[in-house]
């Protein structure tokens, strides 16, 4: 069958536009973006959800997060509670997606036994919210360590509205939430155990 000259005129252009049109983003992209704007800035937070038995410590301590390192594929989350500075967040960007891990830190910087778990997007999720079910490498350590409860964790990072983020801990007869207010800067606490001596990942 011949095709005639407008039929051709009509699907080079319609090959064109689509050429033209801008790719959708990747939400990851976007989402590692949004928390990348706050680089530099602390905020405080509190538990949402919570067990007043179990995170009596959290409730009853100031919670402070500090977006202290940003670099093209990483981002590092101090997170005190109180005195406590042993914790940092880690999210980078890998080729299987979005990875969350959590670094802890003894009060001498060295590594606690319990340290570097986490997990890595199964999906896209959105722009506003991420997903990270507990990997392999953590259930290992769980299991190592007599934690095998924690097997089945999923963590989930996310931007509730505008003014809020939210680090969430979830698995069957455990829900946890701490809600940041991103509206308000605050003085960001000393540097976490373990960057003065840089015991640096």
């Amino acid at each position: 069958m011949r095709l005639n000259k407008m039929h051709l005129l009509v699907v080079g252009a319609a090959g064109a536009l689509a050429a033209c049109t801008p790719a959708e983003p990747n939400p990851q992209d976007v989402f590692f973006d949004k928390i990348a704007e706050h680089c530099g800035k602390a905020y405080e937070g509190e538990v949402t959800n919570g067990n007043p038995e179990t995170d009596a410590t959290w409730m009853n301590s100031r919670i402070v997060i500090e977006v202290r390192e940003c670099t093209e594929n990483r981002i590092r989350i101090p997170l005190h509670v109180g005195d406590n500075r042993s914790r940092t967040w880690i999210i980078t960007k890998t080729q299987m997606g979005l990875e969350l891990k959590h670094d802890h830190r003894l009060e001498d910087g060295s590594d606690d036994p319990m340290t570097m778990y986490g997990g890595t997007t199964v999906t896209l999720g959105t722009e506003d919210a991420q997903s990270f079910p507990a990997d392999e490498d953590s259930k290992q350590l769980f299991t190592d360590l007599d934690a095998t409860v924690s097997i089945t964790n999923t963590w989930w990072m996310s931007f509730p509205d505008e003014n809020t983020f939210r680090y969430r801990l979830s698995r069957p007869n455990r829900e946890f939430h701490v809600d940041v207010d991103l509206s308000q800067e605050v003085e960001a606490p000393p540097a976490p155990w373990g960057w003065e001596d840089n015991f640096q990942y």
